[in-house]
C-alpha cells in the first residue's frame, strides 16, 4: 500500500438540471465499504420519492470498487460516475447522485453526460486533497526553545497542531514518514539534543 491517496476534503452536494430532470451529486469520503454503504442508505431515505438513487464508490483498503444503475439502462449511470472517480484518481470516497425524472427523456448518451456532470460537479464542490502517511510525533522542550524551533518546522513539510503549555511545552506534529529522519535531527541540532522527541502511531493527512 503506497504512502499516500487522492480523495474528497469533505461531504458535499451539487445539482445539474437537464431537460427538466433534476440530478443532485451527494458525496462523502469513506474509509470502509460499510461506511458507504451506511451513506447510501440514508440518502435513499432521504430521497425516497426519487426517481433513481445511482451510486459509486472506491475503497483503497482491498482494491473495492462498487457501483449500480439503480434501474436506468444499463451502462448509462452508476458506470459513468464510477469513471469519472478513476478517472480523478480519487479513492476512499463514496458518491450518489440522485435523479428526479422531468418528464423528458434523454437517451442512452444524454443519461451518461448528465450522471458524468453531475458527479463532477459533487467532486468539485467537495475539493480533493492529497493524504499522506505520517508519523505522530511530540517534541517537549523548554520555553526558551519553543521560538526558534516553531520558526523552523514551519518551513517543512509538516502539520503542527495544538501547542500544549505546561511546566514545558509540547509541540504535537505529523510527519510524512520520508521525512520523519529529517525533522527528528533538525531538532536534535536546534536544541543542541535537549529536547525529547515522543514517536507515536502512524496517520494519513492532508498536508
Amino acid at each position: 500500500m503506497s504512502d499516500s491517496y487522492k480523495t474528497i476534503k469533505a461531504e458535499a452536494t451539487a445539482e445539474l438540471t437537464e431537460k427538466r430532470s433534476r440530478f443532485i451529486a451527494s458525496v462523502r469520503p469513506v474509509l470502509s465499504e460499510e461506511e458507504a454503504v451506511g451513506f447510501i442508505n440514508g440518502l435513499r431515505q432521504e430521497y425516497w420519492d426519487a426517481t433513481h438513487n445511482v451510486y459509486a464508490y472506491i475503497i483503497r483498503e482491498n482494491n473495492i470498487m462498487r457501483y449500480s444503475d439503480d434501474g436506468e439502462p444499463s451502462g448509462t449511470a452508476g458506470m459513468p460516475v464510477l469513471d469519472v472517480l478513476k478517472k480523478e484518481g480519487l479513492t476512499n470516497l463514496c458518491i450518489v447522485v440522485t435523479r428526479y425524472f422531468g418528464g423528458i427523456l434523454l437517451g442512452t448518451g444524454g443519461l451518461v453526460h448528465a450522471y458524468s456532470k453531475s458527479a463532477k460537479r459533487g467532486i468539485d464542490a467537495a475539493g480533493t486533497a492529497e493524504m499522506v502517511l505520517c508519523r505522530e510525533l511530540k517534541i517537549r522542550c523548554s520555553y526558551t526553545m519553543l521560538g526558534k524551533l516553531r520558526s523552523a518546522l514551519e518551513k517543512r513539510n509538516v502539520i503542527i497542531g495544538s501547542i500544549a503549555y505546561t511546566d514545558s511545552v509540547v509541540i504535537p506534529l505529523f510527519v510524512p514518514l520520508e521525512e520523519e529522519e529529517g525533522v527528528a535531527k533538525l531538532v536534535a541540532e536546534l536544541t543542541n539534543a535537549a529536547a525529547e522527541i515522543e514517536r507515536g502511531d502512524e496517520y494519513y493527512r492532508a498536508l
